[in-house]
């Protein structure tokens, strides 16, 4: 499969899955994850698990997301206090706030330990792209060795 840099944009709900499912698994710092209210901007910097390749040739890369038209952060149960502290990222959804015809919702960023970031958005803004070479992974994630006794 391709080794070229990833590069995702988001506009609607549609697009939400597919941005997900390249950062499930992915790591931040606390400090990585950034909401400029001035500019209504949330961006966050991840280390994912590169999926879209083969099997066997595990491989990390950092990758940046940026998400627009932001109008507010509420953490939940994150270390807001220990910016050096990590998350790992489960899934990211999106919530509509109102009828068909309203673009507004909540991105919900759900992380390992049972941490979460919702994003209220006035639409579906985001863009998700590799930021830096990739190098082997030391192993593939495996959710049915975690919590196993």
């Amino acid at each position: 499969m391709s080794s070229k840099p990833l590069r995702l944009i988001g506009q609607d709900e549609g697009d939400v899955a597919p941005v997900s499912a390249a950062l499930q698994d992915a790591i931040a710092r606390i400090a990585d994850l950034k909401f400029e209210a001035r500019a209504r901007r949330f961006t966050a910097v991840f280390t994912r698990y590169r999926w879209e390749k083969p099997a066997g040739k595990g491989e990390r890369i950092r990758s940046g997301l940026q998400i627009g038209s932001v109008t507010s952060v509420k953490a939940q149960r994150l270390r807001r206090g220990a910016p050096d502290a990590f998350v790992s990222l489960l899934s990211l959804t999106f919530e509509p706030a109102g009828g068909a015809e309203d673009p507004s919702g909540t991105l919900v960023f759900t992380f390992a330990g049972g941490g979460a970031l919702k994003v209220e958005v006035e639409c579906v803004d985001l863009v998700l792209a590799d930021v830096s070479a990739p190098w082997k992974a030391s192993a593939r994630p495996d959710h049915e060795s975690e919590g196993a006794p």
